[in-house]
């Protein structure tokens, strides 16, 4: 008997163009998480990206270049 999942959490990194005021534009992994119900994703749970030195930082202080 199979199992049908109603919500999954799923977690999708791709690469992003950032501006931070102290290093400019940067390319940066930015890291998802995401609740999905029935395969349709619902809203986003957490992102958070990867600095050039390694440490996870939320992508709350850094702003979209257009």
């Amino acid at each position: 008997m199979r199992k049908i999942l109603l919500v999954k959490i799923k977690r999708t990194t791709r690469l992003e163009k950032r501006y931070s005021k102290k290093m400019g534009s940067i390319s940066v992994k930015v890291t998802y998480i995401k609740k999905h119900f029935l395969g349709v994703p619902l809203r986003t749970i957490h992102k958070y990206r990867e600095t050039y030195y390694g440490t996870i930082k939320d992508c709350a202080d850094c702003v979209l270049t257009a």
